[in-house]
């Protein structure tokens, strides 16, 4: 299917000739079929420039897809480092409550003491008025009887 015979001969051919071979790197300027450079990640501009490499694909040049790699890239470290601070800003935040949380605590339960003050107080007021009226409810209810 592919001729792994070598780049060079489908120089002056077309793009996609010369990109059946993924091991080619198709050079736009001068219509030529190059070999790609393994051991570098760019081509170098010696070789062809950026913005006239094509490999894998004809219709995006290394220039583009450089700039998009990048874009995408920096997206990505930039959504996983916004990740990282709201996961350790929530556990941070979750672990100590904050003034306003403290505040409220301590007004609810300010307010809890003060409520069981009042129904104390109410409680001592009517089993005082029951005793002056002899209303008072006794431990035995049969020892008034025994009294007698």
């Amino acid at each position: 299917m592919c001729d792994h015979a070598g780049c060079s001969q489908n120089t002056n051919r077309t793009c996609e000739e010369c990109l059946k071979n993924v091991s080619c790197l198709w050079c736009n300027t001068d219509k030529a079929c190059l070999d790609y450079p393994v051991t570098k990640i760019l081509p170098p501009s010696s070789l062809c420039k950026l913005s006239s490499a094509r490999w894998g694909v004809c219709w995006v040049n290394f220039e583009a897809l450089t700039i998009a790699l990048s874009v995408l890239g920096g997206a990505l470290l930039l959504g996983v480092a916004c990740c990282c601070c709201l996961c350790c800003c929530g556990r941070r935040r979750s672990r100590r409550p904050d003034k306003s949380d403290e505040r409220a605590a301590r007004e609810r339960e300010e307010r809890r003491v003060r409520q069981e003050e009042r129904r104390a107080e109410m409680k001592s007021r009517h089993d005082e008025i029951r005793r002056k009226y002899g209303l008072f409810r006794e431990e035995n209810p049969y020892a008034r009887f025994e009294n007698n």
